[in-house]
């Protein structure tokens, strides 16, 4: 820490701090500049021409034949994989689209509301559907587009409103943020290869901040993270603190960074032209008479026994405050500041971070492109009702991103047959989240799968 204060303080003097300027102690940071070349807007435009139209239904079609996701939704009872494989992928459809199973029934053909029914009370269910969300997301990223945005080591999360009827569970939960309509969040992770390896349906009136932590200890893909990405309603000392602790490197975006004040150990020691930032005074003590206790609560989130969001939301609740949530709290403070240092240093890491979060809101943009039904409302009167819808949306996604991923690589590899400027610069500019190819509405017509039925 004072080795990063003094490369700060002379920054400011130098006037060498990326973006930003401290003037009389006051800090002043510029927005980052747009950073796509003119190029890669063009071969975006070209690669998805080279796409071809595809019916919604066909998609499904065509990733379940090649990576059978659908082996993962086995009978509750007797664990085989269900047989249906038309059937079940009109479920699946169903909750991606939001339509339900009774207008789903009368988009197809194939079956009727009772046979639909029978199919999702018996193989649809959360450990099924993260099953096949972790096979799609794993096939992904093995694909060779997918190495052109990243290595799967970072990612970034944001919580999405789904606005709900006003009956249910949910109709009291109204945060004025969204408008006067009750509704809930999907909070989700997203790697930098586009993969949303991880979604929880948290209440719309709760802050994200807790929830960070849970997607990333929730299955491999996660625990395979290095750097996290939030924006600042995922901003606490406490998660600060716990990233470090879990050996996450967390890197929010924080919209008031100038208001964010400093805290050291030693404020005496601070350089003259960052006095004015120092908010006070690490306590050194208290973190080191809570260290064992500090490490065990760690060890419990790292291992499964109670989720991060869980312990941390309990340590919050106390009416005095508790002394290990401000032992917490002091950490997060040393890592806070440690983090602001870098960040006004280093222009590389805000960079990475917008990247990262920009991925996150297009990822939103083609979730509220899917949720054709209902007019985008979540109508069940039931948490977990809304809990499979939201689910739902999140595997039909990444069948989308996976399917693009495959047929933007095949473009590719086409316009450099072409002699066409094909730069891995510019493919690493590509988003593999666009549906303008897809015909998403319409009868659900299926052709003859390749599989045969188990």
């Amino acid at each position: 820490m004072a080795d990063g204060l003094k490369r700060l303080a002379k920054a400011a003097r130098n006037e060498a701090i990326p973006g930003g300027t401290i003037e009389d102690g006051i800090l002043h940071v510029d927005c980052l500049k747009h950073d796509v070349p003119p190029e890669a807007d063009e071969l975006v435009l070209d690669l998805y021409r080279r796409l071809p139209d595809a019916r919604i239904t066909d998609i499904l079609m065509d990733v379940e034949d090649e990576l059978g996701f659908a082996e993962a939704f086995t009978h509750l009872r007797t664990g085989v994989p269900c047989a249906d494989k038309i059937g079940l992928l009109n479920v699946l459809l169903a909750e991606g689209l939001n339509l339900g199973l009774s207008k789903m029934a009368e988009a197809t053909s194939t079956h009727d509301y009772f046979q639909l029914s029978r199919i999702s009370r018996w193989h649809v269910e959360s450990d099924a559907i993260n099953r096949a969300l972790a096979m799609v997301i794993k096939a992904q990223s093995d694909l060779p587009m997918a190495r052109f945005w990243g290595t799967g080591i970072t990612a970034s999360s944001d919580g999405q409103f789904f606005p709900a009827s006003r009956q249910g569970e949910a109709m009291n939960l109204i945060n004025a943020k969204y408008g006067n309509d009750p509704g809930r969040k999907a909070y989700t992770h997203i790697s930098d290869q586009f993969g949303p390896f991880a979604t929880q349906d948290i209440p719309a009136t709760v802050s994200e901040a807790p929830y960070i932590l849970d997607g990333l200890l929730m299955n491999e893909a996660g625990k395979n993270i290095k750097e996290q990405y939030a924006d600042t309603g995922g901003f606490t000392d406490h998660v600060f603190a716990v990233t470090s602790l879990l050996s996450y490197r967390f890197i929010p975006r924080i919209r008031d960074l100038p208001s964010k004040r400093l805290y050291v150990f030693d404020p005496a020691a601070t350089p003259q032209k960052l006095r004015n930032m120092i908010g006070g005074k690490i306590r050194e003590d208290l973190i080191r008479q809570n260290w064992p206790n500090l490490l065990r609560a760690v060890a419990t989130m790292a291992s499964g026994s109670i989720p991060p969001s869980q312990l941390l939301k309990k340590l919050a609740s106390y009416p005095r405050q508790h002394e290990l949530a401000l032992a917490l709290r002091e950490v997060g403070r040393v890592e806070r500041t440690l983090f602001i240092i870098d960040w006004l240093l280093d222009a590389d890491m805000q960079r990475r971070a917008q990247i990262g979060l920009n991925k996150g809101e297009a990822h939103h943009a083609l979730k509220n492109a899917l949720r054709i039904g209902r007019q985008g409302e979540i109508r069940d009167r039931t948490a977990e009702g809304q809990h499979y819808r939201m689910a739902g949306l999140n595997l039909l996604a990444v069948i989308i991103i996976y399917w693009n991923t495959k047929h933007l690589g095949h473009a590719a590899t086409a316009r450099n047959r072409a002699g066409l400027d094909c730069s891995p610069k510019f493919l690493s500019h590509i988003s593999p989240l666009g549906w303008a190819h897809i015909l998403l509405t319409g009868e659900y017509r299926w052709k003859n799968s390749s599989r045969k039925p188990l």
